[in-house]
């Protein structure tokens, strides 16, 4: 076999997988979603619901699929499992201990800050994200209480992206 024979198999084989894998996760998914509704702020209208094909990577980056909350268990580094909270909307309070955020729904959590928590804003970190800012956080949940391992402030970023000449809105 020819070496350019090699390398259009293996290149096929991990296309393959990667299809596979993607087809087999957002499968698993939506058949394990939660079955308990979320209380919402107030009833949506037909021209608020999420419109077919907005689905995966729509509106919050990929694999959220434009969802505003939820959590899921995943395997812990050297054994166990841990429980995430993911969670995108506008920020109520903001300090060095913590941020508060509410989901357009009407969901709001609170969630505590460490110096281990990544603080994806500009050069101040946490000091330059503001109450009315939108963000996604990401969370580990232990005894009931969230500690943030991510704060990605959508609102800094695309306002530092505005500067530099990149355009706001969907790609």
């Amino acid at each position: 076999m020819k070496l350019s024979q090699k390398r259009w198999r293996l290149l096929g084989t991990a296309a393959a997988v990667l299809a596979t894998t993607t087809a087999g996760g957002v499968a698993w998914a939506t058949s394990n979603a939660d079955p308990t509704p979320s209380p919402s702020a107030s009833p949506s209208s037909p021209s608020q619901e999420q419109k077919p094909g907005r689905g995966f990577g729509a509106r919050g980056g990929f694999g959220l699929g434009g969802a505003l909350h939820g959590e899921y268990v995943v395997p812990k580094d050297g054994g166990g499992y841990q429980t995430v909270a993911m969670q995108r909307g506008e920020v109520t309070a903001v300090s060095k201990e913590s941020i508060t955020v509410k989901s357009e729904d009407g969901y709001s959590r609170t969630y505590t800050l460490t110096e281990d928590t990544l603080v994806n804003a500009a050069r101040d970190g946490i000091d330059d994200v503001k109450t009315g800012n939108t963000v996604t956080v990401t969370a580990v949940v232990a005894d009931g209480k969230a500690t943030a391992s991510s704060v990605n402030d959508g609102t800094v970023r695309d306002a530092a992206g505005q500067k530099w000449g990149f355009k706001h809105g969907p790609r």
